[in-house]
């Protein structure tokens, strides 16, 4: 077999056979915008190529995963260090420390840090955690929001539920959803003093990319303190994303508790929560709420994020963010004088695609954009070469490896597919 006898749709055709709906995670299955997934082969900065040799500009980078670009020689010769000496040890290693102390070094409220092996793991964490130290049952999250795929925290979860229309999940019992209240993003709900914690991710990134108005975080830090309740910034792919403190440094509002993922572990398997001493201190061994995991703290993982959050300078952040602002701004030309109108918001170095006249502001706003367009656009964008998220609820993320040149190409690219869908 020569390196491209294989294809796409072979490989999609045995994957069916053997891994429910051939992928692993369902918005790869091209369910929202139709069509046949590219399995990709490797990636070199800002480009994957699949198994037929094709090459695209890659929008997606792991979904936020990847900041420095694929492959980034540091990170590979970081994770290629540790993994001569051993992948994983069932113990603490030197590592874990550091990278703790990285995040605590950047973040203000985190003063101690628990690492775990996925952002669905923290955020499930750091509500267990809320429970028990407030002593509460009640979590309000909101719509929109996606904290990841335990029980009580999915509903209206936007992300891949909202392409696929689920609500929330076949096997998620009442019971379990019974101390969830969900509440509209971007207003601030009045809590009682049931509620343990509200979660919100500070900046949604997970139903497109809606920035938080002025004034609803601070809204909610003020009616947690007044209640008593936790508050949980979901921080997973904003973390160390939008700016070198994450969207607690950007945005100046300070949570008890915040979940990080993603860019932490440079592209492989993590997650971590943490936040105030006191609150942390209810966890085991040294207090009773309870949490553990074989491979957290893993050695690969540790030495990738270390890796990365060393080249994540303030003026990366500064020259992304100003980069980010020109792609959008071209982005949103190619549209207008294709005559669509359609929306590119922007919120530090994070950028997202609304197809529809009016930003969004809250999840309802989000649905109502045209899904159908965006797959068409897709699509549109994909034969061209730059493979953007497959669905109309992701968003893209640009990092170190997009130059000016890369983005300018993805822009002429736009402007031509948009054409083709406005026609």
């Amino acid at each position: 077999m020569t390196d491209h006898d294989r294809s796409n749709a072979d490989l999609f055709d045995r994957a069916c056979r053997v891994i429910p709906g051939g992928v692993n995670s369902p918005v790869r299955a091209f369910g929202a915008v139709g069509g046949t997934p590219y399995f990709v082969e490797r990636g070199e900065g800002a480009h994957v190529w699949d198994v037929e040799g094709t090459r695209y500009i890659d929008m997606v980078q792991s979904y936020g995963a990847v900041i420095l670009g694929h492959g980034h020689p540091v990170v590979v010769d970081a994770v290629s260090t540790a993994a001569a000496d051993g992948t994983s040890f069932g113990a603490p290693t030197e590592r874990e420390v550091l990278l703790a102390e990285a995040v605590c070094a950047r973040v203000p409220s985190v003063e101690k840090l628990r690492m775990v092996s996925s952002g669905t793991e923290a955020t499930m964490s750091a509500m267990r955690v809320a429970r028990g130290f407030t002593g509460r049952r009640k979590v309000v999250k909101f719509a929109g929001n996606y904290h990841g795929h335990s029980d009580a925290l999915l509903v209206q979860g936007g992300t891949a539920m909202a392409s696929l229309g689920i609500p929330g999940s076949a096997g998620v019992t009442e019971h379990a959803v019974a101390d969830t209240v969900v509440a509209p993003y971007n207003v601030v709900p009045e809590l009682d003093e049931d509620v343990a914690c509200v979660m919100v991710e500070p900046v949604a990134a997970n139903m497109g990319l809606v920035a938080p108005i002025p004034g609803f975080l601070e809204g909610l830090r003020a009616e947690c303190d007044r209640v008593g309740a936790l508050l949980v910034f979901d921080e997973v792919i904003s973390g160390f994303r939008v700016g070198w403190a994450g969207a607690e440094g950007l945005l100046g509002v300070t949570p008890d508790l915040t979940c990080f993922g993603k860019v932490i572990g440079g592209g492989l398997p993590v997650g971590a929560y943490g936040g105030r001493a006191d609150v942390m201190d209810v966890v085991a061994p040294v207090g009773p709420v309870y949490q553990a995991g074989t491979l957290s703290g893993n050695p690969l993982a540790t030495a990738a994020g270390l890796a990365t959050l060393d080249m994540l300078t303030p003026t990366f952040y500064e020259q992304l963010s100003g980069r980010v602002a020109c792609f959008a701004a071209g982005l949103t030309s190619a549209f207008s004088d294709a005559g669509l109108g359609w929306q590119v918001p922007v919120v530090g170095t994070l950028s997202g695609i609304f197809t529809g006249t009016e930003a969004p502001t809250d999840y309802a706003g989000a649905t109502a954009c045209d899904e159908q367009g965006y797959a068409s656009f897709f699509h549109a964008m994909l034969r061209r070469g730059v493979a953007l998220a497959p669905g109309a609820y992701e968003v893209m993320f640009c990092g170190l490896a997009h130059t000016d040149a890369v983005l300018d190409r993805v822009i002429e690219t736009a402007a031509l597919a948009a054409a083709e869908v406005a026609a």
